[in-house]
């Protein structure tokens, strides 16, 4: 069963590394083929061990086999499902149910909708339908001074929307779409997992047709809603800041969770316990099952009827089921849950059962619900974490109560023995996962062991009882006292997560590290005796140690990040790091925390040494407050205004003025524009950029951010034919106001890059303004297309390359036919 799992979750975990689907012929072929060398495994005259050698490899292949096939059928179902290129930015009617909790934001709602009709907007609907009708769709309803001036109307505010409702709306879609940075979150991966197949906004205002669907689904969603709206009215934030953690924990609503909180979260290790995980999931089902277990008992008849055990242990299923969906059915819940399915199963029937073998039925049976499973970080954690826990358990647990001996009998002697327990349990996950953390997220929380010491018992047995219990029965004193005792451990933490030395950040470890870490903890975590043990220690010392590629000097290197509609640049020395801009916000984030960031951390960025903000416009300085936040920063060199929040971080600063320059590692950086007297109150965002140029090893890039035709003459006239740059960050991302023929002659980039949003509602960059670099034969590359896109400027010249080309994946590859021009 073991060695079936682990080969099933192979061939899914190869289907989702391919660049591209593979065709049906020859994964029928594999599968055959897998099918064939089994049957003649059972056939071979061969001595008994070899043949049974032979036929768990045939198996085990053809296993792999299978489950790459049934990732590769789910896969080419969910994409043949999203909408056609040649239906992008058309308006449509949509008919269909909101299927999830609405989310809140501070621009409108987001919602997802499940089509049931849908045709053109067209007058008399005579405009064609779509070419494949989506099944979901995720929209945002915008606020009122958006939505309605694009439709004309006069402002009004939106109205509210439910789970369960089904609306007449007018929407404009696109594909599914997203961000593609190193370090980053993949959008478009998460999409396709949750079934959306396009994305889009409300255009016209809708119609309630009805204000309840009932259905399994919508039932569940309805009652997370409320569940959630009533605790958020109970401890509005204001007075009550942790109730949104209250929430989360009830309903699995994160987005409940600032995002303040959630970095303290991750800065003390504790964002496991802040979300539904598979421990809340066994602790209701353990408590509910005793529960059960005792009232059962006590019936005089119950017993006769039914084993108490086994009464208790279907007690304890159903609870785990019920939670599970209210929690909105995560890949941790969702394991925990058949996990505890199969152990309760085996009870009812009077079976004994491995945990092992239950461990490795729930990994089947997630992948065979959700193949996308294995892109998430938590599906590694949570199978990390308890495998490490079942490998340690068989030995080292059981020598822990060989030594206490008769002493258990003594409640100081099971005082003894659950400490050692649970502190072992502490090390063996922290360990285990700490490759997997350095891998996924490029940081490890130092204060982590302690805070978890701390919060595990809180939240298990104190905190999440009591919001269980509220959101089942309606007594605010519940969750009152809930956040009340929530409230000092929430002090502590954040107390915790704001020490210096909190948070170590080395940069993302190679691939082939991850595999001798591997082996490095199974040596570690064996049982005591074991010889060699402490050699596992050499075999981590690539994960922690491994250096990040550098600049020589005299070299930079230049990733424009793709930020959507604005732009963020990140510039390299030997020994020196830049921040040029920080990207838009967007709401409750922004694109320092969700990009900058993220990419910092791959790069084993613990500080940066200068931080550029070229205007205010918030598509440029939106992050910037986050990356602040995150990184300890050296120098700042903006054109904000004097009381920008920005300001109040005490960072040494400069004005960013025509004249101003220095070196790094033999690298030039020149301020070309703006004047000191553009930078006044008053004056235009964009006549204050920030334009710089960035000399290396006798190669030159020009950072435009947003400069405008009027002010590249100027910058003209001071600069003349210094102008002349390898790369250009082109101005005002493409847009209609920039790059006139004269600043385009001048500058005459052999590479230009647009950081422009997919589909922008500015239609940037403007096709005139792509080919004006075009026809003086300048390689064009744009974010939207090619994801991040990094430019090396050293003694051989300058290369590029992209995020989208470097790491291709399926689900992205159909972006590349859009149709887009390039």
């Amino acid at each position: 069963m073991r060695l079936a799992s682990l080969s099933f979750a192979l061939g899914v975990l190869l289907l989702q590394a391919q660049p591209r689907l593979p065709g049906w012929p020859w994964a029928l072929l594999l599968l055959l083929s897998g099918a064939g060398v089994l049957a003649a495994a059972w056939q071979t005259r061969v001595a008994e061990a070899r043949r049974r050698a032979l036929s768990l490899t045939a198996l085990a292949t053809l296993l792999a086999v299978l489950g790459f096939s049934w990732a590769g059928w789910r896969a080419d179902d969910a994409l043949s499902r999203q909408l056609a290129v040649a239906d992008e930015g058309r308006d449509f009617v949509v008919t269909g149910i909101v299927t999830r909790m609405p989310q809140a934001m501070s621009w409108g709602v987001r919602f997802e909708l499940e089509v049931e009709q849908m045709q053109g907007a067209g007058l008399l609907g005579k405009e064609p339908g779509p070419a494949v009708m989506p099944r979901r769709l995720s929209l945002g309803w915008w606020e009122a001074r958006r939505a309605d001036s694009l439709a004309g109307r006069d402002a009004r505010s939106t109205p509210e929307l439910h789970s369960g409702e089904r609306w007449r709306m007018t929407v404009r879609l696109k594909r599914p779409h997203g961000l593609r940075n190193p370090g980053g979150f993949d959008a478009e991966a998460w999409m396709v997992e949750r079934g959306i197949d396009a994305s889009g906004a409300v255009r016209l205002v809708p119609v309630r047709l009805s204000a309840f669907v009932a259905r399994p689904d919508t039932i569940i969603e309805r009652l997370r809603e409320m569940a959630r709206d009533r605790f958020l009215a109970v401890l509005p934030r204001p007075d009550y800041p942790w109730g949104g953690i209250l929430a989360a924990l009830a309903v699995g609503d994160q987005q409940a969770v600032d995002s303040g909180q959630w970095r303290v979260f991750a800065r003390t290790g504790t964002t496991h316990l802040m979300s539904i995980s598979g421990l809340h999931v066994t602790l209701v089902a353990g408590l509910v099952a005793a529960l059960a277990g005792a009232l059962w008992r006590r019936h005089p008849r119950a017993p006769l009827l039914l084993a108490t055990p086994r009464a208790a242990a279907l007690a304890g299923m159903v609870a785990a089921l019920v939670y599970t969906l209210l929690a909105g059915a995560g890949v941790p819940a969702l394991r925990t849950l058949i996990m505890v399915v199969v152990a309760g199963l085996a009870v009812v029937c009077g079976r004994a059962t491995r945990v092992s073998r239950v461990l490795a039925a729930a990994l089947v049976a997630v992948l065979v619900l959700d193949p996308w499973a294995v892109l998430v970080p938590g599906f590694w954690l949570s199978y990390g974490a308890v495998g490490a826990l079942l490998y340690v358990g068989g030995g080292r647990i059981e020598l822990a109560r060989d030594e206490e001996g008769g002493t258990t009998r003594t409640w100081r002697g099971r005082m003894r023995l659950a400490l050692a327990r649970f502190g072992l349990a502490q090390w063996t996950a922290t360990l285990a996962t700490l490759p997997l953390v350095l891998f996924f997220f490029q940081q490890f929380s130092l204060v982590s062991p302690l805070a978890n010491a701390v919060a595990i018992p809180v939240i298990s047995f104190v905190v999440t009882p009591l919001t269980l219990l509220a959101a089942l029965l309606p007594v605010d004193s519940l969750l009152w006292l809930a956040h009340a005792v929530l409230s000092p451990l929430m002090s502590l933490l954040v107390w915790l997560a704001d020490l210096p030395l909190a948070v170590w950040s080395p940069p993302a470890p190679p691939i082939w590290s991850m595999a001798l870490a591997v082996a490095g903890l199974l040596l570690l975590l064996a049982p005591r005796g074991l010889p060699g043990r402490l050699a596992g220690a050499l075999l981590l010392l690539p994960l922690v140690t491994w250096p990040v590629p550098r600049p020589g000097a005299g070299e930079a290197w230049v990733t424009v990040l793709d930020v959507g509609q604005g732009l963020a640049v990140v510039v390299r020395t030997a020994g020196h790091v830049l921040a040029y801009d920080t990207g838009p916000a967007w709401g409750e984030t922004d694109a320092g925390e969700r990009v900058v960031a993220p990419y910092l951390r791959t790069l084993g960025v613990g500080r940066l040494d200068a931080l550029v903000v070229t205007h205010s416009d918030r598509d440029h300085s939106g992050g910037a407050l986050s990356v602040l936040q995150a990184f300890p920063t050296a120098w700042l060199v903006d054109t904000l205004p004097e009381a920008h929040p920005a300001h109040a971080f005490g960072v040494p600063r400069d004005l960013c003025e025509h004249g101003l320059a220095w070196e790094w590692d033999g690298v030039r950086f020149t301020v070309l524009h703006p004047p000191r007297e553009a930078v006044a109150p008053g004056i235009k965002p964009n006549r204050q950029s920030c334009v710089m140029t960035v000399d290396a090893a006798g190669r030159r890039l020009l950072l435009a951010a947003d400069l405008e035709i009027p002010d590249e003459a100027a910058v003209l006239r001071r600069g003349g034919p210094e102008l002349r740059a390898d790369v250009l960050v082109a101005p005002h991302h493409g847009g209609a106001s920039a790059s006139s023929p004269a600043f385009v002659g001048a500058v005459r980039p052999d590479q230009v890059v647009f950081s422009a949003g997919y589909r922008n509602r500015f239609s940037h960059p403007r096709p005139e303004v792509v080919e004006r670099y075009r026809e003086i034969g300048s390689t064009v590359w744009r974010t939207d297309q090619d994801g991040a896109v990094t430019f090396r400027l050293g003694v051989d010249g300058v290369s590029g390359s992209s995020e989208r080309q470097d790491r291709p994946r399926y689900w992205a590859a159909r972006q590349e036919m859009s149709g887009m021009p390039r």
